[in-house]
């Protein structure tokens, strides 16, 4: 929530947040690199595996706290390193499945977001590799899941593994050329989008009732904001100060991001940290908050009215805190059925 809380400051809301510039390094990296890692040392089951998520939650503390800025991103480097190390010893132990090869590109991406960060690169010089960890870490668990449906095509998987590759890479030469990087690292994700959605089991699932059909709607839209993020993209759109910076970056880490999390949280949760989230009727309007608000988000951005895009960002907030009170509701309820 203090990532959060820095993003209102960067919309235009004063009320005392931290630096607006570490909203997006806290975000990524300090709270879902925390998760990710967290979810992925429980996967492993290896002792060792538990420095990932420690260092990741230490570094973005460092960073509200400690100066200089490089040590909390030296912290959140290191923890990106150890969650390299975490998939190169479970590709070794299932024989390199093509998913596990995109979720670690993904980690790769990490690592090198917080070495250019070390080096005081700019933060926005590091968005495409920021958006690479998480894009290929989610699409890469949509792979796994989407394995086990019928009709699996190799030339999909080969095709989402390569473009995917071609993403880090293009995501990578941002930090030399941001203009040409960003435009390829948008057709690349345009790539890993349309390959990734082609065979992904939520466009059968959101024909089912329940929890199955709120997932499906919640990956459904979040291709969409993925697909948008990638064309603002090839338009030139992550250059700060520009009419399409706020839309391009948050098409694709509010938009696809959250959605996805909004959309596997009551199947991860549940996984990780034995909390049941039952699902209920409940979990629909954070989701809708979440998408209604971005679309003001974004038209505002587009027609250069600025309340239009503070008053988004604030709902964007709003519909994450939104979900986080729903599950805490839901589990509580949960455990109350057990008691």
């Amino acid at each position: 929530m203090v990532a959060s809380w820095a993003g209102l400051g960067r919309i235009g809301f004063r009320l005392g947040s931290p630096p607006a510039a570490l909203h997006g390094p806290l975000m990524i990296l300090g709270f879902l690199g925390t998760v990710i890692s967290l979810e992925r040392a429980v996967g492993l089951g290896r002792r060792w595996a538990w420095a990932a998520p420690f260092l990741a939650g230490a570094g973005a503390v460092m960073l509200l706290t400690i100066e200089p800025l490089g040590l909390g991103f030296g912290f959140l480097l290191a923890g990106g390193l150890v969650l390299v190390l975490v998939y190169v010893a479970a590709l070794r132990l299932s024989r390199y499945p093509p998913y596990l090869i995109v979720e670690s590109l993904g980690a790769v991406a990490w690592v090198i977001a917080a070495t250019a960060l070390v080096f005081r690169v700019s933060i926005p010089a590091a968005v495409p590799l920021l958006a690479g960890f998480l894009v290929l870490t989610i699409l890469g668990e949509r792979l796994e899941l989407s394995r086990m449906a019928p009709g699996g095509s190799r030339i999909r998987t080969a095709t989402l593994t390569i473009a995917s590759m071609a993403l880090l890479a293009a995501a990578t030469y941002v930090i030399w050329d941001m203009d040409l990087g960003t435009r390829l690292a948008g057709v690349a994700t345009l790539a890993v989008a349309a390959a990734a959605l082609s065979g992904d089991i939520a466009r059968r699932t959101i024909r089912l009732p329940g929890l199955t059909r709120y997932m499906g709607a919640a990956i459904l839209a979040g291709y969409v904001w993925l697909g948008l993020a990638a064309v603002l993209w090839i338009a030139g759109g992550v250059s700060p100060g520009t009419t399409l910076y706020d839309p391009a970056l948050h098409a694709i880490f509010v938009g696809f991001v959250l959605s996805m999390i909004f959309a596997h949280a009551p199947v991860i949760v549940p996984a990780v940290a034995r909390v049941q989230l039952p699902f209920n009727a409940f979990w629909w309007p954070g989701l809708a908050l979440l998408h209604v608000s971005l679309v003001a988000r974004v038209a505002g951005s587009l027609a250069g009215s600025q309340t239009a895009r503070a008053w988004g960002g604030a709902g964007n907030v709003a519909a994450l805190g939104l979900f986080i009170l729903v599950a805490a509701l839901s589990a509580f309820t949960a455990r109350e059925r057990v008691a």
